[in-house]
């Protein structure tokens, strides 16, 4: 009677493993996953880079360059411990130096419009590869989750959608119909079928990654004492490094139970973010991590950071919500278009109020 039960349960096992390992099979090579997720990353990482080296622009020769105090030697010295490389080493001509930026910002904007992505993806990498790698020690670490994205997206197919690849393959299509022979036809398939399997795995990847980054932070901000106090964010704000408004910074520590809370809420939308992935309440989690992000960019003037994270964390949305904002924009466009009937009222300017009760000096720091 038992031996009976156990091959009928084995015999309804088989068919469901059967069935989850055809559908797994096909989530990864059916259909490209997040097409749009992933141009939004291509442009939101490379008009991010291509800001962030026309703002380094003056300095570009004391960051990255001849002027530099981490000289291309002591450089090459450290390679040879993280085997890291970078082309920005090869010589030290200051006219190959600007050469090589110059290159740069043509292939973070041509990254960003979309152009022979293939191509530029990897170029695009071992660009930011080469600059991070130069002058490790000279940048504040926000391009850190820059350097990992460009990597991730030589994997994916993100010039589908919304790039100037998207357009060209659209003309090229509609003006060649005719049939294909067999041969030709496998050949495309296999190929469509790799593209599929690359563009799903660094997807998934780059999905593991923010994930990781997230849960990572928020247990580690679990074991410090000033974040399970809720003091952390006092400390922060305090940091002479990070201030660049002091007196917007002393304002917010002023108020002390909404830090408090802030600190308390970071921490749990860290922690809990891998978890809410896969229902929808993702998307009030995605809003107050787009407000903390906007909080970090202004309070602490880390924009880098800030923006590379507000870009992964895009790639959680849906395509058809980036399929639907063409329709909602112009709809937007209808309505703005008409005269409106009762005229909107002036726009104030919002000042800090004075400071007052001296400033005061932070004895312990912490990393939000």
């Amino acid at each position: 009677m038992h031996s009976e039960t156990r091959r009928t349960a084995a015999a309804g096992v088989g068919p469901r493993l059967a069935d989850r390992i055809a559908a797994g099979r096909d989530l990864l090579t059916g259909r490209p996953v997040s097409l749009y997720g992933a141009a939004v990353l291509r442009i939101g990482y490379g008009l991010l880079y291509l800001v962030f080296l026309l703002r380094e622009f003056p300095h570009r020769a004391e960051i990255w360059g001849p002027d530099s105090p981490w000289t291309p030697a002591l450089s090459k010295q450290l390679f040879e411990q993280t085997g890291w490389f970078s082309v920005l080493t090869l010589s030290d001509s200051r006219a190959y130096f600007e050469l090589c930026y110059a290159l740069a910002l043509v292939t973070a904007a041509l990254f960003t419009l979309g152009w022979r992505t293939r191509v530029l993806s990897v170029l695009f990498a071992v660009m930011v590869t080469s600059f991070h790698a130069r002058a490790i020690f000279m940048t504040d670490g926000g391009d850190n989750l820059v350097l990992l994205m460009a990597l991730y997206l030589v994997l994916t197919a993100c010039g589908r959608r919304w790039s100037l690849d998207a357009r060209r393959h659209r003309r090229r299509k509609a003006g060649r119909e005719g049939e294909r022979s067999g041969v030709r036809t496998q050949l495309l398939d296999a190929r469509t079928t790799l593209v599929t399997v690359l563009h799903n795995c660094g997807m998934l990847v780059i999905a593991a990654q923010v994930c990781l980054l997230y849960g990572s932070a928020g247990l580690y901000k679990v074991q410090g004492g000033s974040w399970g106090d809720g003091t952390a964010l006092h400390f922060v704000l305090n940091l002479e490094l990070f201030r660049p408004w002091p007196a917007l910074s002393h304002f917010v520590d002023q108020h002390t139970l909404a830090i408090a809370v802030a600190g308390y809420t970071t921490v749990l939308l860290q922690v809990a973010f891998p978890f809410v992935l896969f229902g929808r309440l993702k998307y009030p989690v995605l809003t107050m991590l787009l407000g903390m992000h906007l909080g970090i960019a202004v309070l602490m003037g880390l924009p880098l950071f800030s923006g590379a994270m507000i870009v992964a964390d895009a790639v959680f949305l849906p395509d058809r919500f980036y399929a639907s904002l063409p329709r909602l924009c112009r709809r937007v466009l209808r309505r703005t278009g008409r005269p409106p009937e009762v005229p909107g009222p002036a726009a104030g300017s919002g000042t800090v109020p004075a400071q007052g009760g001296p400033d005061r000096t932070a004895s312990r720091a912490s990393t939000p």
